[in-house]
């Protein structure tokens, strides 16, 4: 999503979120992410304004002071920022990857089911499963913190059965051009 991504031709505007939306965004996003209201309020205060920066592809990104915060895709799941994640890793629920998957996902690829259930790889438990269309933060295997932010493709028990094909599209990743994005 942000592999080619240049802030001078891909923005198309900026525009301050009226406070109705604001109270809104802030209930998706305490619904969608295991938060705290006062969590929520440390990151972005009810007091600051929000802005909303337009890009390509129907890509929305909310900013509080020029830093981005989170981003969305058309009216998709609200995903954090890898530097906000980095913050509060406990926001989106946790899947690991092997060692060999790493160097595919700093490339930009999605992750296969066969690096997600090997010895190196970590799905939740059974009684912790993730449906498909969940928000994920994609750890590696040895690192401390997450270099990807991703979505299910499948449900994680349907990943262990099945064992082939996508698992987790990756949505941006350590290095790519959201990442080197230090304000807008």
């Amino acid at each position: 999503m942000f592999k080619k991504f240049s802030t001078s031709t891909d923005i198309a505007g900026q525009t301050p979120v009226k406070q109705s939306v604001q109270r809104s965004l802030r209930a998706a996003v305490l619904a969608q992410w295991k938060i705290e209201p006062e969590t929520l309020d440390a990151i972005w205060p009810k007091k600051e304004g929000l802005v909303h920066v337009k890009c390509r592809d129907h890509l929305s990104i909310y900013t509080v002071h020029g830093e981005p915060i989170f981003f969305q895709h058309f009216d998709g799941p609200m995903y954090p920022t890898l530097r906000l994640l980095h913050k509060y890793p406990y926001i989106l629920p946790m899947v690991r990857i092997d060692r060999g998957a790493i160097r595919f996902l700093l490339g930009g690829a999605h992750m296969m089911c066969p690096g997600l259930t090997s010895n190196g790889g970590y799905l939740p438990p059974p009684e912790e499963a993730l449906p498909a269309a969940t928000p994920v933060a994609i750890h590696a295997e040895g690192k401390e913190h997450a270099v990807g932010v991703g979505i299910t493709k499948m449900g994680t028990e349907e990943m262990r059965k099945v064992n082939k094909d996508i698992g987790v599209e990756t949505v941006t990743y350590l290095g790519d051009d959201l990442w080197t994005l230090q304000t807008i």
